[in-house]
């Protein structure tokens, strides 16, 4: 069994699991045989990856985290050893538009979190998700590095920088002195089936080509950190099972991609042209808001202390997740399942340790 068993039987509890990373990570670990439960609001999108799914046998708390005595309540009920929170407002361009909307969810509602963590006696690990945003901005950067200072220009961004202050301030005064051990990580643009998000290029590319429209494209030389949605997973779930087996002295994590990864945003779309030609490509005319010219993440301290890196070239990331839409859109069909099975089996020929 991938990372030494510790997840079979253990009850984890992964916040935001209606979402698209969040409904992968429930699926994956309870392939693993956890005992796995849910808070989150209902899905945002439709179609969407949770309901596709259909899991069963999970504990589901519809809540919003501005719910503190519900999420005490939810968290008293299922007892988690071990929480994943992915439970975020995660688009930029919506933070323009909801600021407050964004930092009560991404701020106020990970300190209710935090509260409730800290009135039980089950939770032995909490894994806050950020983002490679919450990094101030420095464009000649070569990869940002876990020490590097903290920003954020468009609230989405500033709203995950706070998320890690808060976290590492109840790290140090509360859940520490408790033997609870937190740590956050920061992972780029994932991609991969089952994700219909608004303002989201690889969403809106499959959109387009299953309908036969054109893709508008915002910012065409931006760079980011490509990644297929299971690679940084696989980072938390590693992380999550190193430190349930001994304490670590680093509290921040970079799960970035491999280098040929991170790519100007019009060389990912014609990569993705050239695996499903349904769709024209169109300029995005107009003012747009902010968003960071260039994002790369340095992943040596995981690769160091933990044997992680990524596992899945560009060519493989974009084949899967052509994949997964075509299979979904032309034949009703649900890949993730069979993509879990082939990234471990890479995993596996690639010789990582999670996957021994």
């Amino acid at each position: 069994m991938p990372f030494a068993n510790v997840f079979s039987r253990r009850r984890v509890l992964v916040t935001g699991h209606t979402g698209f990373k969040g409904s992968w990570l429930m699926q994956w670990l309870q392939l693993l045989g956890a005992e796995v439960s849910g808070l989150a609001l209902d899905p945002d999108t439709n179609p969407s990856h949770w309901s596709a799914l259909g899991m069963t046998a999970v504990h589901d708390y519809r809540l919003n985290l501005s719910n503190a005595a519900g999420v005490r309540q939810a968290i008293s009920e299922c007892k988690p050893e071990v929480i994943f929170h992915l439970a975020a407002q995660p688009l930029v361009r919506r933070s323009y538009a909801e600021p407050v909307e964004t930092f009560q969810t991404n701020v106020l509602g990970l300190v209710n979190l935090l509260e409730a963590v800290r009135s039980t006696d089950s939770v032995k690990v909490l894994i806050n998700a950020t983002t490679d945003k919450v990094y101030a901005e420095n464009p000649h950067s070569p990869g940002y590095v876990e020490s590097d200072p903290l920003g954020g220009h468009d609230p989405y961004s500033s709203s995950k920088a706070c998320a890690e202050i808060v976290t590492e301030c109840y790290r140090k005064s509360f859940l520490g002195p408790l033997n609870i051990a937190v740590a956050t990580a920061r992972a780029g643009n994932v991609i991969g089936g089952g994700d219909w998000a608004e303002d989201r290029l690889v969403p809106d590319i499959m959109r387009a080509a299953a309908a036969g429209e054109a893709v508008r494209v915002r910012h065409p030389e931006a760079i980011r950190p490509w990644q297929h949605v299971l690679e940084p997973l696989s980072g938390y779930l590693r992380l999550a099972q190193c430190l349930l087996q001994t304490p670590m002295d680093r509290h921040a994590w970079n799960f970035g991609p491999l280098a040929d990864t991170t790519l100007p945003v019009k060389d990912v779309v014609k990569q993705f042209h050239d695996a499903w030609p349904a769709f024209p490509v169109t300029l995005a005319e107009g003012h747009h808001p902010h968003e960071a010219a260039t994002l790369r993440l340095d992943g040596s301290q995981a690769a160091e202390l933990l044997g992680w890196h990524s596992t899945w070239d560009t060519q493989h990331t974009i084949a899967h997740t052509v994949d997964w839409y075509r299979a979904f859109y032309e034949r009703g069909e649900v890949r993730t399942l069979s993509d879990i099975e082939a990234y471990v089996q890479a995993a596996i020929a690639e010789g990582l340790p999670w996957a021994a």
